[in-house]
């Protein structure tokens, strides 16, 4: 079955300088008119062979050779070799011939080897050995289990240690996530289960850390060459490598992501994944837009949502249900997954009364919605479980602590049961007239508002969506939109967020109510909320077409900025420095009147070296 969705010692551990490492660079493939390399160990003369078995049996022979050798054209063959298995997961010939064990042997060599690694173009092949091993497990269980059989496991695991460098580990990590995701082969990688969970939630947590500080934050004569090698292949400039680098830090995350997924979903280590601030960094992880398809954090909430452990364990810390409150009324596309955990938490009878609390208010703003993401009735499923038990709060059998919450609910079971009990037994000349004076009280709030009374609008609105008929869905998504506008005028941000919530579902996720994404945008901004904003003005922008206000651009670009992947590396690096600079311009209060001239001159040499070693 396949499951969809630190080491200590690095690479500086070999004393590659970055003089040395920069040196190292992706070879040109040079061909003659058939296309084939006439200078790498003829291997590609092997792959033009012609008879079927004779080139099987060269194949073999040169996989087996290959970790023997030191050739300077293994780069060459292995990037060939990469490309195949890119485009071809599912062709059997290389694994069945020996691959696996070539490719386990070249990355030992590479961890192990020091002189070897820096030799010729060999820095290279750790991370395409990597790739290739996870290439080929992807989609094939068979191909996994040759891969374990093969002895891959402990070499990726050295280079999930982090012995070589960020870019190693991401191949590394996705290999293992392939080799996890099927059952065949998930033993071979739980017998390394406590070392695999405790790197992959370090890395998820700390790798834009690693990778701002290792890269994106140096200038681009300190970067390793062999680094922006691979990450643009020898082409591109300095913004094409940011780019890169930014897509690749997302994926080395979602991949760490993916690897505890692998275990959570098997409830193993729920221990080691559930802790307490391990799960609040989750809410934070959610791929950038670089990688806007990834499951991310919330999808492995999702996961320990599931489980017994993980439901007990998120429900303990507001913060995330919080942050779970937030995606589920947002353009976020994992808003179903941060609804289905919310769900998942309050039909577990234990952890049900630890939420409500919380979660009643946000969900209950989306009881409108039809579809989302394949599952039908949404709306409906929410108000069955929000109202599971309301007969117990109704009778104050169980006392909310929340009275927003406990007006919210009161609200719901008035509209959605009482309401409609009313409605349909409701003659066609009572229907009309509640339209009608409906219409009336929109008038009279469209004109306090005009007018600067806002509050008084505030009134109306809600008193015509009282009177407004249910089955009038057009007209209360302008009620409730014009109601969210007086909200963020009186600077109510939740009472906009959850009136454009509701608009926006009673006008489906086909075609959204635009004016609706721009408020509720703009609502999460005021609560400093930038990825939930960034969500609903990009939702906004694709409304719009080409005619973007300059209005939108504004935010827009604010919370670009702000929800930048980097952004909090960025200021930690910057606070660290500013650190110490203050630390280096300290030493330098030092009485010296008492020093001799030699030693102050010493000390004047050092502190000015300090300072040039941090801040050029």
């Amino acid at each position: 079955m396949l499951i969809l969705p630190y080491g200590t010692n690095t690479i500086q551990d070999f004393n590659i300088s970055i003089p040395q490492a920069m040196e190292f660079q992706i070879p040109e493939i040079s061909t003659n008119k058939t296309g084939h390399n006439l200078n790498c160990s003829c291997f590609f003369c092997i792959l033009s062979e012609t008879v079927p078995s004779v080139r099987r049996t060269k194949i073999a022979k040169y996989f087996k050779q290959m970790p023997l050798r030191n050739n300077q054209e293994h780069v060459l063959v292995l990037s060939g070799i990469w490309k195949i298995a890119m485009t071809k997961p599912n062709d059997p010939e290389f694994p069945s011939l020996g691959i696996f064990t070539c490719m386990a042997k070249l990355i030992s060599k590479g961890v192990t080897d020091r002189s070897w690694l820096l030799r010729h173009q060999n820095i290279y092949i750790p991370y395409y050995a990597a790739h290739i091993i996870g290439s080929y497990t992807m989609m094939k269980p068979k191909f996994a289990k040759k891969a374990v059989k093969s002895s891959v496991v402990q070499p990726l695991l050295e280079l999930l240690r982090g012995k070589l460098s960020w870019v190693e580990q991401r191949a590394a990590l996705r290999a293992m996530g392939h080799l996890a995701s099927h059952e065949a082969t998930f033993e071979a990688i739980k017998a390394y289960e406590v070392e695999i969970i405790e790197a992959a939630t370090n890395i998820a947590s700390t790798c834009m850390n690693k990778v701002y500080d290792d890269f994106v934050g140096l200038k681009k004569t300190e970067r390793l060459k062999y680094h922006r090698n691979l990450l643009t292949r020898g082409f591109g400039g300095f913004e094409l490598e940011n780019r890169k680098a930014e897509e690749w830090a997302s994926q080395l995350q979602c991949w760490s992501l993916f690897l505890l997924h692998c275990f959570a979903c098997r409830e193993r280590s729920l221990r080691l994944i559930c802790k307490k601030k391990f799960l609040k960094d989750l809410c934070g992880m959610w791929g950038g837009l670089s990688n806007p398809s990834s499951p991310s954090g919330i999808g492995l909430l999702k996961t320990l949502c599931h489980t017994q452990m993980g439901r007990e364990s998120i429900a303990s810390l507001q913060e995330v249900v919080e942050s779970l409150c937030h995606v589920s009324r947002s353009s976020d596309e994992r808003q179903h997954m941060a609804i289905e955990s919310l769900m998942q938490l309050l039909i577990d009878p234990v952890t049900r009364y630890k939420v409500i609390d919380t979660a009643a208010p946000a969900l209950a703003d989306l009881v409108e919605l039809r579809d989302l993401k394949g599952k039908y009735k949404v709306g409906k499923a929410i108000m069955q479980v929000l109202l599971h038990d309301y007969h117990k709060i109704k009778v104050r059998e169980f006392c909310l602590n929340s009275e927003r919450s406990r007006r919210r609910l009161e609200e719901l079971w008035d509209m959605k049961v009482e309401r409609v009990k009313r409605e349909k037994v409701m003659s066609v000349q009572e229907t009309r007239e509640k339209e009608a004076l409906s219409c009336v009280l929109k008038q009279e709030g469209s004109e306090r508002f005009f007018a600067g009374e806002i509050e008084k609008a505030v009134v109306k609105y809600s008193e015509a969506l009282d009177l407004c008929p249910l089955k009038l869905r057009k007209e209360r998504i302008v009620l409730h939109g014009n109601r969210a506008q007086c909200y963020l005028l009186l600077k109510d941000a939740e009472g906009a967020i959850s009136d454009a919530t509701r608009a926006l579902c009673l006008s489906g996720v086909a075609r959204p109510h635009s004016k609706s994404l721009w408020r509720r945008s703009q609502a999460y901004d005021m609560k400093g909320l930038a990825k939930e904003s960034l969500m609903d003005c990009l939702a906004f922008m694709n409304s719009k077409g080409f005619k973007i206000p300059y209005y939108v651009a504004g935010i827009f670009n604010k919370q670009m900025n702000s929800t930048w992947l980097f952004a909090s590396a960025q200021s930690k690096w910057y606070s660290k420095h500013e650190e110490m600079k203050e630390f280096v311009m300290g030493r330098n209060r030092i009485d010296v009147k008492n020093l001799s001239q030699k030693t102050r001159r010493k000390m004047k040499v050092s502190s000015n070296y300090t300072l040039k070693f941090f801040f050029v």
